[in-house]
């Protein structure tokens, strides 16, 4: 099988997941939770919006571990004004992301690297894309097995670069 060619992979363990979910005043004003999170210091290193049925906003967001309490009460100290149902999150996550130049014109990459993964049952938890990079974050424990298996599927210019768990 073919390799494809990338810039590399980068991964970034040492991270929490959470979920803001089924927000109606997300949808039109998603600056509310992410300046509540910028005033509290808190960086967030992958954010997915999707809309649901009944049209309220369910937002993903990654943050550092060390992050996640501060956080938590961060976000219930904005979960009145957003109407949100709930907050929910998983401690222990990684992200990885695949990147490299021009990989807005390598269609196939997002399906090899989900296939790939699926192939060895870790499921993402949540999916971002750029122009530049396909991140997905992993539960902590898969991770050295994610690293494994897109290490084997594609041409890396060297090994999965690391990120401090404290970043």
């Amino acid at each position: 099988m073919e390799k494809i060619k990338v810039g590399g992979l980068m991964q970034s363990d040492g991270r929490a997941l959470l979920r803001v979910l089924s927000s109606p005043n997300l949808m039109d004003s998603p600056g509310i939770l992410l300046a509540a999170l910028a005033a509290g210091g808190i960086n967030v290193e992958l954010l997915v919006q999707a809309i649901d049925q009944e049209e309220s906003a369910n937002f993903v967001l990654v943050v550092a571990q060390k992050d996640l309490e501060h956080a938590l009460v961060v976000l219930e100290g904005v979960k009145d004004e957003v109407e949100a149902k709930g907050i929910a999150y998983l401690p222990e996550v990684a992200v990885l992301s695949l990147f490299g130049p021009h990989l807005r014109e390598k269609p196939k990459i997002p399906g090899i690297m989900f296939t790939s993964l699926a192939s060895a049952g870790v499921c993402p938890l949540a999916i971002s894309t750029s122009i530049s990079s396909v991140s997905c974050v992993v539960e902590s424990r898969q991770l050295g097995l994610a690293v494994e298996v897109l290490s084997e599927r594609f041409d890396l210019p060297y090994k999965a670069l690391v990120r401090p768990k404290n970043w």
